[in-house]
C-alpha cells in the first residue's frame, strides 16, 4: 500500500475483516480471490485441483484438457515405439515418421476405447501397455466429465464490476461510488452488499492498517436486473471524512466488496467479491448512465460496455477543522 495517512480517523475500527494489520499488497484481487501465497505445505496439499479446474476460464480449461490429451498420447506412443512397431499389426512401415504417426493414433484410439481395429497389439508387452492405457482413459474421461458437469452446474453470480470507484458529488457533500451489473440472463434477488475498507494510518510513528465498515445508502435491493450503484456518503461517520484529493492519492486504501444474492434458478445463494485500491479510485468524477429505453420504448437497454465510463465532476469544497 501507499504512504499512510497521518490524520486521526474517528470512526471505530472493525475487527472482523478476516485480515491482519501487518499484511502487504492488496487483500482481494480483482477476481475476488484473496491475495495470499501459502507456504509450509507441498504443492499437492496447497492447491485443491478440483477448485482450480472449476475456477479456470473456459478457454484455459479446454486448453489444458487438449494439451493433457496430446501429451498423454505422445507418452504412450513413445512407449509403443520403444517396444517395437513389429508388435503392432497394420502399421505403415514405409518410414519412421509414418510409423510414429500410426502409433500415436493407435494410442489415441486405445485411450478413448474407440479401437477401429486396423492396428492391434501383438505380444505380452504391447497388450499390457494397451490394457493399462485403456483403463487410464476410462478414469480420465470420468474425471473430465465430472469437471464439465461441475463447471456447468456451479451457481455463480455473473456480476460485472466497474473498473474504478469514483468520489462523486452527492447531496450537499460527496460520496464514494462504484457500480455493478449482472451480465448474463440469470435472475438474482435479495442482493445485499458489505463493504470493508483498509486504510494505512500512522500510529506511534509507524504505519498500520486499520479496517473500517462502510455504510451504504442502500445495502440491499429486491431484484438485481439493471446496474446497481453502491453509494457510501462521506459524512462525519465516514473514515474518509476530511480527505482531500491528495489524501486519496497518497493514502494506502483498499475497498473490499462482498456481494451476496439469491439465484432463483439454482435456488441457492451466490457470492462474488472484488476490491478497489488507491490507484483505482478517481477523485472528482461521476458515472455516466449505462441504461436507456430502446427505440420503441418497449424495453430497457443495459449497455455493459459503459459500466466503467465516467466524467469529471466538481466536488463541494469544505474547510478542514484545525486540530
Amino acid at each position: 500500500m501507499a504512504q499512510g495517512f497521518r490524520k486521526k480517523i474517528q470512526q471505530k475500527k472493525t475487527e472482523n475483516s478476516g485480515f491482519g494489520s501487518n499484511v502487504s499488497g492488496r487483500f482481494i484481487n480483482k477476481d475476488g480471490l484473496p491475495n495470499v501465497n501459502r507456504k509450509g505445505v507441498n504443492i499437492f496439499n496447497r492447491y485443491s485441483w478440483y477448485h482450480t479446474m472449476l475456477d479456470l476460464s473456459t478457454f484455459n480449461f479446454l486448453s489444458y484438457l487438449v494439451i493433457a490429451y496430446v501429451l498423454v498420447n505422445l507418452f504412450f506412443a513413445l512407449i509403443y515405439y520403444l517396444i517395437g512397431v513389429e508388435h503392432l499389426t497394420g502399421i505403415d512401415k514405409s518410414n519412421p515418421v509414418n510409423e510414429f504417426i500410426d502409433v500415436f493414433f493407435f494410442s489415441s484410439q486405445t485411450f478413448t476405447t474407440v479401437g477401429y481395429g486396423r492396428i492391434a497389439p501383438v505380444g505380452f508387452m504391447a497388450s499390457l501397455v494397451a490394457t493399462f492405457e485403456a483403463f487410464l482413459g476410462l478414469l480420465t474421461f470420468a474425471i473430465a466429465t465430472g469437471l464439465f458437469y461441475g463447471r456447468f452446474s456451479r451457481p455463480r453470480a455473473y456480476l460485472k464490476f466497474s473498473d474504478v470507484a469514483v468520489v462523486a458529488p452527492f447531496k450537499e457533500t460527496s460520496a464514494l461510488m462504484f457500480r455493478l451489473a449482472p451480465y448474463k440472463n440469470n435472475a438474482l434477488t435479495d442482493a445485499d452488499v458489505v463493504i470493508t475498507t483498509a486504510i494505512e494510518v500512522m500510529e506511534n510513528s509507524s504505519p498500520r492498517i486499520n479496517f473500517y465498515q462502510l455504510k451504504t445508502q442502500l445495502s440491499k435491493i429486491n431484484t438485481l436486473a439493471l446496474n446497481w450503484t453502491i453509494v457510501h456518503e462521506i459524512d462525519e461517520e465516514s473514515p474518509f471524512y476530511g480527505f482531500s484529493e491528495e489524501d486519496f492519492k497518497n493514502t494506502g486504501i483498499e475497498i473490499i466488496v462482498h456481494i451476496r444474492a439469491f439465484d432463483e434458478v439454482f435456488s441457492n445463494t451466490v457470492v462474488q467479491r472484488t476490491s478497489y485500491v488507491t490507484k483505482e479510485i478517481v477523485y472528482g468524477a461521476k458515472f455516466i448512465p449505462m441504461y436507456y429505453p430502446d427505440k420503441d420504448n418497449l424495453s430497457t437497454v443495459l449497455n455493459l460496455d459503459k459500466i466503467s465510463d465516467y466524467q469529471k465532476a466538481e466536488l463541494p469544497v469544505f474547510m478542514e477543522e484545525e486540530e
